[in-house]
Order: C-alpha cells, then structure tokens, then sequence
C-alpha cells in the first residue's frame, strides 16, 4: 500500500437529520449520499474517500442513531456499530436546533476510547449565545479532543475542519487508490439516488416502506441501460408510488435519470417497475437479499 502523509478512518455520528449526509457530500465535494429533509434517509454505512498526495481521509457516513423499534432499523444500527470497529476519528455532528440528544448518543458517545471531534452544525440558524449552550450541554456529557462550528448546508468552516482532521489524524498507507470515491459499486449509487427521489416527491411513511434494487446495469459506449424495481411493504402502496395514469414513477424516474446522468457523466436510460414485497422490513430473509444483514 503507498503510504501518504495523514492517514485515516473517520466516522460521522449523529442524531437524524443531523446533516451527516450534508456534511459528507460537502467535504466530497461530490454528492456521494441521500441528503433530504426527512430523517433517517440513510440505510447503510456509506464510505467517501478523500484522496491528495498527502493524505486520504476515508470517512464513514452511517444512519442516525435511534433506539430501533423495527427489524431495519436494527440492522441499520448494526452500520453505526460497525464504523467503530475501524474508526480512527469521530466526527460527532449536533444539530444546534435540536434538544439535548438521547441517552443512547450519550451513552455510546461516553463509552468510546477513540478519539471525538464535536462539531456543531447549521450555525447559521443559531445565535451564538445557543451555540455555546449546546457546545457547553455536550461537553458535559462527552470528552472531545477538538470542537468546530459549521454550516454544513452553506460551506461554512469546512476548511477548518478538515484541518482538525488532519491533525488528530496519523502518517499511514492510502487503503484505497486514489482515484477511488467510494467501496460501493455504481449499482448502489443508483438505487441511492432514485430512493432520494422517492422521498422527495412521496409524502408521510411511504418512503420508508420502499426500497430499490437494480436488476440490470449495461453500460454501453454512449449510454448506461439500467433496470430497476421499487419494493413496496403492501398493495395498497403501489398505486401511490406509480401515480394516476403513471405519473408519480415518470417524475421519480425523470428525476433520477438526470442525477444519474449527472453523477455518471453519461447518458442514461432509466426504467422503473414497482413490486409489492410485503413486509420485507421484518423479514431476515429479505433484509439479508437487500444488503442489511450478512
């Protein structure tokens, strides 16, 4: 492995909507994951690896810490557990418009040995006076080596926290090539973006219910061909998600398409159908085919 000047494993944990998915793509400079307005968009643990001649920063997006109450929801948990098996950092986002996070953030936050920096996001909702109560209220509860104060959404200190990581990170081989962007295959990229889509033009607990896989990906010399399905949790479901006369999984599509075409470079012929998988969210045989559980 070719060794570079830094060096590291870095996890992003937070709450939901804590703006993990913002900050990841904003340090990216490339939008590598979901980021939407609904809480727990992200399922999986997403890697971003950032690469120059001195350092690669591999940093680690996971779903927001819950207390889970269904069977996703549990192996969702399992992503988050999993980043601190390699984590050399922790990047411990708060929202400052938020109450005082759950005793489990707390606790998971107090019980680890690596090392936390606090970063307090969407700073420009905030006065300063609140900020410092929130930093303070924290403090209390989790020692850090480090706090900064971003804006996530509007770019704000990102420089300076990036400065941050690499300070309490240290000299050490480049895990991945250097012009790698993720360890997730472009299939994975694709379901994400066409479940963003979903969520952004379905309304209430329907896009919880949902998930995408891709059955074929061709990529040709001047298209990508790609088929995808949309599982549904009931019947009832599949009508909303197709829309009268067609129209909610043409927008969906329209949407994704151009995002697609956008992240691959390439133009994209995308087609959708939707399948009632019922109860696939309890079911660790469907759990396990759709890539949360092992």
């Amino acid at each position: 492995m070719e060794s570079v000047h830094k060096s590291g494993f870095v996890a992003i944990i937070g709450k939901p909507n804590a703006g993990k998915s913002t900050l990841l793509n904003a340090l990216m400079g490339k939008k590598m994951v979901i980021a939407t307005h609904k809480p727990q968009t992200t399922r999986h643990r997403i890697l971003g690896i950032l690469s120059t001649d001195d350092f690669q920063v591999v940093f680690s997006d996971t779903p927001g810490v819950i207390k889970p109450s269904s069977g996703l929801q549990k192996a969702m948990m399992r992503f988050v557990d999993q980043s601190f098996e390699d984590a050399d950092l922790i990047l411990l986002l708060i929202d400052v418009n938020e109450k005082f996070p759950e005793d489990i953030l707390m606790e998971m936050m107090g019980n680890s040995v690596i090392p936390i920096i606090l970063v307090i996001n969407k700073i420009d909702e905030a006065s300063e006076e609140k900020i410092a109560q929130r930093e303070a209220e924290i403090k209390d509860h989790v020692e850090v080596v480090d706090t900064i104060h971003i804006s996530a959404l509007r770019k704000r200190n990102l420089t300076e926290l990036m400065g941050k990581i690499l300070d309490n990170l240290d000299e050490g081989p480049a895990w991945f090539p250097k012009d790698s962007l993720s360890d997730r295959p472009e299939r994975f990229f694709v379901t994400e973006i066409v479940r963003e889509k979903i969520f952004l033009n379905l309304s209430e607990e329907l896009p919880y219910s949902t998930q995408v896989v891709v059955q074929e990906f061709k990529e040709e010399e001047d298209i990508i061909r790609i088929v995808a399905d949309i599982h549904v949790d009931r019947k009832s479901q599949k009508g909303m998600v197709i829309g009268k006369g067609g129209s909610m999984i043409k927008k969906i599509g329209s949407e994704a398409r151009y995002d697609l075409e956008e992240f691959f470079a390439k133009r994209v012929f995308l087609e959708l159908y939707v399948r009632v998988t019922e109860g696939w969210r309890e079911s660790n045989f469907r759990l396990k085919d759709f890539g949360y559980m092992e």
